[in-house]
């Protein structure tokens, strides 16, 4: 665009003209201007994007600027900063955090708190499809920690129509937000391990230490550690003293296939377990179990959760902690991404196991 130097280029509502420095304050730079010191630097002293204020008049001067090309915003339109900052509030829910100062229309979403990252996917989706602003978010569903970088969002033009920043605003208010931190509320759970080898000293257990050490890393006290033989009645009876003590989470291990002998499943639901549901279309968790007594989860893990690293188990655990009540649908939905790599070094959870 070439500019003579009393014209006044007009955009929609908004204008680009040149006027005196001492004229220009509050006004926007549409461009970077470049200052120059002989022998010393040479680089953009105000960055396109800039508001003018009083003090940057004696620099200009300094740089031989006396008459600056501003932008004047109309009525309909957002610097980009500002409309970043009313993006920010938008998307913001419960447990995100942000900095109120914004640099070039970016803005950076931060974890409040310690907890289960959540993502309104659809409306994310609807959000970004407007075109003129932007959000870049983490995976749903994933733990993160306070402070955490978790999403980075801006407007994309310099100037931006207010229109659009409001159907984003609109979009957002939805659901109260498209991104929050869901605190990990189960605190205590008990540990059963079943099998008549291990209960017999036959085989030394690996199942138990490998789930006190998961739970441990999440910030859950393990309130007791049973090994009890393959007998409904005597997993049935670990149960109940698991929920007398106070559990607000029982897993069981071992004991989950469809042969004979593996009655644990058959005991969940004698202990009166409800909303069961067993498989998965994850690997390694096919044979996995989730289901209820009252408000608490009752874990079936198999085999899988003693030999691998990472199963089903580390998708489901960190949702179940946050207080989500699992379904069958939300089963169902891990198979898109459930099939795990099995890699000589195990990079969990920044790989694509679990992730749709």
């Amino acid at each position: 665009m070439n500019i003579c130097p009393n014209d006044t280029v007009s955009a929609g509502s908004t204008r680009l003209r040149k006027v005196p420095v001492e004229e220009a304050l509050g006004m926007v730079l549409p461009h970077d201007m470049t200052e120059i010191v002989p022998g010393k630097r040479k680089g953009p002293a105000f960055k396109k994007g800039h508001i003018l204020r009083p003090e940057d008049i004696p620099r200009l001067k300094s740089m031989g600027k006396n008459h600056v090309y501003v932008l004047e915003l109309g009525h309909s339109d957002l610097h980009e900063d500002e409309a970043a900052m009313a993006l920010a509030k938008a998307v913001a829910g419960p447990g995100i955090v942000f900095d109120d100062h914004v640099s070039e229309g970016k803005v950076s979403l931060k974890a409040g708190i310690d907890g289960l990252f959540k993502v309104e996917r659809r409306l994310l989706q609807q959000f970004n499809e407007l075109g003129d602003v932007m959000l870049a978010t983490r995976h749903d569903n994933m733990l993160v920690k306070a402070g955490d970088l978790v999403a980075a969002g801006r407007a994309i033009p310099l100037v931006i129509s207010a229109k659009v920043v409001d159907k984003a605003v609109m979009i957002a208010g939805q659901a109260g937000g498209l991104i929050s931190v869901k605190p990990l509320l189960i605190k205590k759970a008990a540990i059963i391990v079943t099998g008549r080898e291990v209960y017999e000293g036959l085989v030394k257990d690996a199942f138990g230490p490998a789930m006190e050490d998961k739970l441990r890393g999440l910030g859950i006290e393990i309130l007791s550690l049973s090994i009890v033989p393959d007998d409904q009645s005597a997993i049935v009876r670990k149960i109940d003293d698991a929920l007398g003590a106070g559990a607000e989470l029982i897993m069981c291990t071992g004991g989950m296939s469809v042969d004979p002998d593996d009655v644990t499943r058959t005991a969940i639901r004698r202990a009166g377990a409800v909303d069961i549901v067993y498989g998965s279309p994850v690997l390694p968790g096919a044979m996995f179990l989730v289901a209820y007594i009252g408000n608490v989860p009752v874990l079936g893990i198999p085999a899988c959760g003693m030999y691998f690293k990472i199963t089903v188990l580390d998708l489901v655990l960190p949702r179940i902690l946050a207080g989500e009540r699992i379904n069958r649908s939300d089963i169902a939905a891990l198979g898109h991404g459930g099939l795990c790599c099995q890699c000589k070094v195990c990079h969990y959870p920044i790989c694509p196991f679990g992730k749709n």
